[in-house]
């Protein structure tokens, strides 16, 4: 299964709101977590996929149908912030098609140059 960068960005997207409460552990079914266009299969794969990247904590494993989630990471909320505004991320993902190819790290680095771009046209100074 190939990796999809803008799955992995709405389904942190949906667990950034969805999950309200710091404090504790949720399990949620995959059907709860499902994109337009994605299977489920593809969305349990990139949930696993932002794990191990770092972007999630999970707090523990759950069944083979759900995803236990118990927080964004550090990492992940860095990275929701980058690729949060539609604009940017549409700018961000052309940007990085044209180079051929990226990983996260390369695409919140893109996205936070495009921001600081946004920031410094907003308010003349550069960042």
């Amino acid at each position: 299964m190939r990796r999809d960068m803008d799955l992995l960005r709405l389904l942190l997207l949906k667990l950034e709101v969805l999950h309200e409460d710091a404090h504790s552990i949720c399990y949620y079914q995959y059907e709860e977590l499902m994109v337009e266009g994605f299977t489920q299969d593809q969305v349990a794969y990139h949930l696993d996929l932002a794990t191990e990247a770092g972007l999630v904590d999970q707090g523990g494993r759950g069944a083979m149908n759900g995803f236990m989630f118990k927080r964004l990471t550090w990492e992940g909320h860095d990275f929701v912030d980058a690729v949060r505004d539609n604009d940017i991320w549409k700018k961000t993902r052309q940007g990085a098609n044209a180079a051929g190819g990226f990983s996260v790290d390369l695409l919140k680095d893109l996205a936070k140059g495009f921001i600081k771009k946004k920031i410094s046209e907003h308010t003349g100074i550069e960042i």
